[in-house]
């Protein structure tokens, strides 16, 4: 049996409908490689990994967690079953609609020091406006950056490849022999800023990171977290305070932290409690007790 050259792999939570949408896709349209498809059912609750193995038979390969891992801890049990050369991490909410991918992973071959590429990402619905084309780099206190491209309608504006600061975890492929250098996702965030702090750890190893819109893939958003959940409040904030403390240098450290514990949630706790939503403002206090708590934090 050939060893596929590229391992897609896909975290699957309560979310079968688009799974089996993102399989179909990659199955109809990619034919430039040889590839594998990897899907982590995170302890989803009808066992959505049994249903898909019915569906699909021996196109896909699945793996079954008894516990929601999270998105780091679930891509962390693909890489270990991958065989490919390029580990392709794709959100399940995705679809392709075009194959450009032997061209994406000639980019590679650029330079050894290419670590990861993310492709273009579209919005899925009309009209189809991007959501990436490259991230600019964060602000050093306010760990604030910019999603190049976001929201504006797609004409080609953004097809020039670059380098960028960061991948979108929602697609982006990582060259195998990276992570036997720089180790896996962190497990600790479970939720947001995980490919962030991998990407940082990255490109700390030496090597870069790439924009190349020869390849578009289309994303519904999220739908596993919904629109300003509690859930999402607290670890996009939990998470953003833990990927200070990890990543920041010097006193940039300590007045990130300071900035994200004080002005931040005062600013961020005001507003939901003038739109009425109590218990976001509450949560805000909550992630800050639990990143306090938090043991390992550099782990």
């Amino acid at each position: 049996m050939n060893i596929p050259i590229l391992s897609f792999i896909t975290v699957d939570y309560n979310g079968l409908e688009d799974t089996i949408e993102l399989i179909e896709s990659i199955s109809k349209v990619v034919h430039s490689i040889t590839y594998e498809i990897i899907v982590i059912d995170n302890a989803s609750l009808n066992n959505d990994a049994e249903t898909i193995q019915k569906l699909f038979g021996n196109l896909v390969i699945t793996i079954r967690s008894n516990k929601n891992l999270g998105f780091a801890g679930g891509n962390n049990l693909g890489i270990k079953q991958a065989q490919g050369k390029y580990l392709f991490f794709i959100n399940n909410d995705t679809i392709i609609q075009e194959d450009h991918l032997a061209e994406l992973l000639q980019v590679f071959d650029q330079s050894n020091k290419i670590g990861g590429i993310s492709p273009k990402i579209c919005f899925a619905y009309p009209p189809c406006h991007i959501q990436y084309a490259g991230f600019t780099d964060l602000s050093p206190i306010t760990l604030r950056n910019k999603s190049i491209g976001f929201d504006e309608v797609e004409h080609g504006q953004y097809n020039t490849p670059t380098p960028t600061y960061f991948l979108h975890g929602a697609a982006m492929i990582i060259k195998r022999d990276i992570i036997d250098k720089v180790g896996f996702m962190s497990n600790i965030f479970f939720l947001y800023y995980e490919e962030i702090d991998w990407c940082t750890q990255i490109l700390h190893a030496g090597y870069e990171l790439r924009y190349e819109p020869c390849q578009v893939i289309y994303h519904k958003e999220s739908r596993s977290t919904g629109k300003t959940s509690k859930l999402q409040i607290f670890y996009l904030y939990r998470n953003r305070l833990l990927y200070a403390w990890r990543n920041q240098q010097g006193i940039n450290r300590y007045l990130s932290i300071a900035y994200l514990l004080s002005l931040a949630a005062l600013k961020k706790s005001i507003y939901f409690c003038i739109k009425g939503q109590l218990s976001l403002a509450i949560t805000i206090y909550k992630a800050i007790f639990a990143f306090i708590k938090l043991p390992h934090k550099m782990k």
